[in-house]
């Protein structure tokens, strides 16, 4: 990032037109905020040496369930659009996401993987890749904008071979998914020991994501026999530890059809409210993590501001020490060479250079000196000049190491780490509050905001 940074709360203006919903924006605002190439948080965090991930502007809801269960049904009721296949047969064979977007497209698996990039670890799952598809649609009905729905393969029992490590998969992608529907049908195939297997292992890591739903209700005969095939659902979960938990719920649920009433209480909307509050949750949880992810920041580049100055204290006593160990090499041989020189002049040349007051005070100071000196043998004589040489060279070789610094930020650097500071704490933090503000304003009345 070169220069001031941008304000970018004009280019994150509020956009009205279009019949883009108040959640959306917000998610897409925010993601924008992480994302932009220049000012965005992950750029500037990365220049301080912090990893950040931008949020999603969608949750991803995975359905799951044994086959012929409704799962691609659902979808298709939901969006108010024939995009998935149905069917008694195994229709949905692989893994198919299916979101909003500008024109219907089909997109491969590899389209699919550059679409979203963080599922690129499905690959690893040997055949998986070749059995992921995406379905664009343009539709827009009910919160479908903010929704990527994954409909998973139906389940079944016995000898019946996948093309990849269907379980596994299906468990790497509930890490991953905000939401997860368990659709149960009750012609038969409710009590899928695959199916509640792979409940079961959801459950340990994610049993808040997991939701529970007696598809097709409409077809499961009278009442009582609803009842009877919910009790024996009931009862083969209760037999796993895991699953027998308090405040256990199972909705009824079936596609509405006006040639086709039926009696049964339909709790299909139910559905459609876990996906609100799953939406609404996940919009809180990432103006949350906006404001976690500033102080983060923040952090950082006052810690590298601070480490700076201390490296730069540091260095100028490094120079400090190096010029008085450089001072005391050279002095060293200079006082030799000194008393060598002077030692030679007779008394006469001295007084003439010094005059006699000056002569005297040099003879009272070197006269130690040149005694102890004096009162040594030839040899110890050199040997002593000698160790004053290479006392005069370690001092040099000291001084040299001692003026070996550590590198130090720039002015330059220093003002654009400032900029990006300010950046944070004024322009983005402001944008996080009003679209604190904004949302809340969608439940809550003017009265009532303290903002």
């Amino acid at each position: 990032m070169s220069g001031k940074i941008k304000n970018r709360s004009g280019a994150n203006a509020d956009l009205t037109s279009g019949g883009v919903s108040c959640d959306e924006r917000i998610l897409r605002d925010c993601h924008q905020l992480y994302a932009d190439p220049e000012s965005g948080l992950i750029s500037v965090a990365q220049s301080v040496g912090v990893t950040l991930l931008p949020p999603r502007k969608k949750i991803t809801v995975m359905l799951m369930g044994n086959h012929s269960a409704g799962k691609s049904s659902f979808i298709n009721w939901y969006v108010e659009e024939h995009i998935q296949r149905t069917g008694v047969a195994i229709e949905t064979q692989g893994f198919s996401f299916v979101t909003s977007g500008r024109k219907r497209e089909s997109l491969t698996g590899n389209a699919t993987l550059h679409l979203y990039p963080h599922f690129k670890p499905l690959q690893e799952f040997k055949g998986v890749s070749e059995y992921l598809g995406t379905e664009v649609c343009t539709s827009r009905q009910k919160r479908f904008s903010l929704v990527t729905f994954v409909d998973s393969p139906g389940l079944v029992d016995g000898d019946m071979k996948y093309p990849f490590d269907v379980d596994e998969a299906i468990m790497w992608l509930g890490e991953l998914c905000d939401l997860i529907l368990v659709f149960f049908d009750p012609m038969g195939q409710a009590l899928c020991k695959r199916t509640l297997n792979i409940v079961e292992r959801l459950n340990e890591k994610h049993g808040d994501r997991l939701h529970f739903y007696l598809s097709k209700a409409d077809e499961a005969g009278s009442e009582s026999d609803r009842q009877r095939v919910m009790m024996q659902i009931v009862q083969e979960l209760c037999k796993r530890p895991g699953l027998n938990k308090c405040g256990f719920d199972m909705p009824t649920i079936y596609i509405p059809n006006p040639n086709k009433p039926s009696r049964c209480v339909n709790q299909i909307e139910e559905v459609c409210r876990t996906v609100e509050k799953t939406i609404n949750q996940t919009v809180q949880n990432t103006l949350n993590s906006l404001e976690k992810d500033c102080e983060v920041i923040t952090e950082a580049i006052a810690d590298t501001l601070a480490v700076d100055r201390q490296t730069g204290a540091q260095n100028r006593r490094a120079r400090c020490k190096g010029c008085f160990m450089a001072l005391l090499g050279f002095v060293v041989p200079l006082a030799l060479l000194g008393l060598l020189v002077l030692g030679t002049l007779s008394r006469e040349l001295l007084e003439m250079a010094l005059g006699p007051q000056g002569t005297e005070a040099l003879s009272l100071y070197l006269a130690p000196v040149v005694r102890g000196f004096e009162s040594l043998s030839v040899e110890h004589q050199l040997y002593a000049c000698g160790g004053l040489v290479f006392l005069s060279f370690l001092l040099l070789i000291l001084a040299r190491f001692s003026f070996r610094t550590r590198t130090t930020l720039s002015g330059r650097q220093k003002r654009q780490l400032q900029e990006k500071l300010e950046y944070v704490q004024d322009v983005v933090k402001s944008k996080k509050k009003k679209l604190y503000s904004e949302y809340l304003r969608q439940s809550v009345g003017d009265q009532d905001m303290d903002m």
